[in-house]
């Protein structure tokens, strides 16, 4: 809780002694990580074992039933109906386990000297302890960095340096290569093609990315340019964009110089600062937490570091909706 490098060499080291081999995932309605998606990771990192989701509330120490040891005894046998001849553990339990299936106890670096990790120390600190992290398991802990901001701010150019600067990677605009064989002209149902390609490509690097990953506009950003464009939103993409937040986002000021690329609008600066305005005022009805970046270009990438070494020292806290 999470799945950790730990649970990685135990479950090979069983998967490399046996012909078959099942996996149990047991959560509870109040584990902090939920259990469908314990199940699913372990699932993706073992493709040819057998993992099984038990959901039953089971007991979780030999003090917390008086017939605690027949009771897992029962649920492993539902798990592995044509019976169990290995028991693989990294903990005492395993003997005990195993004496209640009539099977045979295989040991796994009880000690934990070859895979020196805790669930706990993940749980509490994961970008200290990043590398313990198996890679399906990284999009949960992935601190997200949104730049955001009207257009010609240097958004683009701050997510490529961010990236650089935290060895990283970064989601470009999807908008910009969908719309260039078109001229850069957007029409209204490009906003469904934009929006799910933003998405696709946030979550695709997620696995790749290294503790962050900054994304280059977003699923709010689609809905105020659809606005001001085209008068309208589709419901289902505000609706999106309201339930993927991000743990900070870097808003970029207007006080830049504004370049004609062929996809851009306003030129004028009451236009760009009245842009800025409205995006600042979507962050704060969402209650997002953002910062403002402003400045000469090396002044906006030393503040924007700052923020991000910030957000990386702060507590994991909640998970973000995705």
């Amino acid at each position: 809780m999470p799945p950790h490098r730990g649970h990685q060499f135990l479950i090979e080291f069983a998967r490399q002694y046996v012909e078959r081999l099942t996996v149990m995932v047991c959560s509870l309605p109040r584990d902090p990580i939920p259990g469908h998606l314990r199940h699913a990771w372990v699932s993706r990192m073992f493709p040819d074992a057998r993992v099984v989701h038990v959901t039953d509330d089971l007991p979780q120490e030999p003090a917390d039933h008086p017939d605690f040891w027949d009771i897992w005894r029962d649920a492993c046998r539902v798990a592995a109906p044509e019976g169990v001849d290995c028991v693989f553990a990294s903990e005492s339990y395993g003997l005990k386990l195993a004496e209640a299936l009539g099977a045979r106890f295989v040991p796994v670096d009880c000690a934990r000297e070859l895979v020196p990790v805790s669930g706990t120390a993940v749980r509490t600190d994961p970008m200290r302890q990043w590398e313990m992290i198996p890679e399906c398991v990284r999009p949960y802990f992935v601190r997200r960095v949104c730049v955001f901001g009207p257009e010609s701010t240097g958004k683009s150019t701050l997510a490529r340096d961010l990236a650089r600067q935290f060895d990283t990677v970064y989601a470009f605009e999807y908008a910009r290569p969908l719309l260039d064989p078109q001229g850069g002209q957007c029409r209204p149902d490009d906003i469904p093609r934009i929006v799910r390609g933003q998405v696709a490509t946030e979550e695709a690097l997620a696995y790749h990315a290294n503790r962050v990953l900054f994304c280059d506009t977003d699923v709010l950003t689609t809905c105020v340019w659809s606005d001001v464009l085209f008068g309208h939103t589709p419901e289902w993409v505000r609706d999106l964009a309201r339930r993927r937040d991000y743990h900070l986002y870097l808003v970029t000021d207007v006080d830049v110089p504004w370049v004609s690329d062929g996809q851009r609008f306003f030129s004028e600066q009451a236009q760009r600062r009245a842009m800025f305005d409205r995006f600042v005022r979507e962050l704060t009805a969402l209650g997002r937490p953002y910062q403002v970046v402003r400045g000469t270009w090396e002044q906006r990438l030393r503040d924007a570091c700052d923020a991000v070494r910030a957000l990386l020292e702060s507590p994991p806290g909640e998970p973000l909706r995705r």
